[in-house]
């Protein structure tokens, strides 16, 4: 299956150049379809009529989102696809739905070089990701796999791509520092008995058994180090903690983008 775009829940082989030049000011969400399913759907209604609101000043109905989504369904003929809505405004509010294969979660724990560095409006999944994918370009060439970010005040925040948890025995810490509230960290949040939320500051990275990032493609990818100014911290496997995550995530569903269907 190829790539293609909807615009307005509608197929379009070309896309208006001012509506191009719209999309530079907006945001999105991004989700991974699995059997017509996805985990925290309810989570990316609410993400995109939030920020629809502060972005635009309107309300994003949910029901407009998920005439898309089916749509995008509908032309794939397939339940199992990648999908991008983002959220822009020419004269009016329009959705443009970039929808492709589906991506297979990676499984080698990623080398992570840490920086100093805050997004604007964090709180946001807006278009302006040029920042996230310098770092990450930054990092590879010394041997790394990605950047990781911290605070002014030396804490650790978020990744470029990814929301970042560390692990004491079986109990998840999730940093305080401002970071995108990523979906998937909602998700495995929903499914723990218990979880903290403090800050982390990289003196205190040795002091955790194992680290993991978090994003829509990546359930919980290990983290095998972390290289700051100071020296670099090594995680091995972590049977205790990859528990924990892997039956959070078992005891919330994915939920079905059309709704009453029960297709598993």
């Amino acid at each position: 299956m190829s790539d293609f775009l909807l615009l307005d829940g509608t197929r379009s082989p070309t896309v208006d150049a001012t509506l191009l030049r719209a999309t530079a000011y907006g945001h999105f969400t991004s989700m991974q379809v699995r059997d017509g399913r996805v985990d925290g759907l309810d989570l990316h209604f609410e993400r995109l009529d939030r920020s629809t609101r502060e972005v635009f000043g309107q309300p994003l109905p949910e029901d407009r989102v998920r005439r898309d989504l089916d749509a995008a369904l509908e032309q794939a003929g397939t339940g199992d696809l990648s999908i991008r809505v983002n959220v822009f405004a020419a004269d009016e509010l329009h959705l443009l739905t970039r929808v492709g294969p589906p991506v297979p979660a990676g499984a080698v724990p990623l080398r992570l070089l840490a920086f100093q560095h805050e997004r604007a409006v964090p709180h946001l999944k807006h278009t302006g990701t040029f920042d996230l994918t310098y770092h990450a370009r930054k990092a590879q060439p010394s041997g790394y796999d990605d950047a990781v970010f911290h605070t002014a005040t030396g804490e650790i925040s978020e990744a470029s791509i990814w929301n970042i948890c560390f692990a004491r025995g079986p109990h998840l810490v999730f940093p305080s520092a401002p970071a995108l509230p990523g979906i998937r960290r909602q998700v495995l949040q929903r499914g723990l008995d218990d979880y903290t939320t403090t800050p982390v500051p990289l003196a205190d990275l040795t002091t955790y058994d194992a680290a993991y990032l978090t994003n829509s493609i990546a359930p919980a990818l290990p983290v095998a180090s972390i290289t700051t100014q100071d020296g670099t911290t090594t995680y091995a496997p972590h049977p205790i903690s990859a528990d924990t995550i892997a039956k959070a995530y078992a005891a919330v569903p994915a939920q079905p983008i059309r709704s009453g269907s029960t297709t598993r």
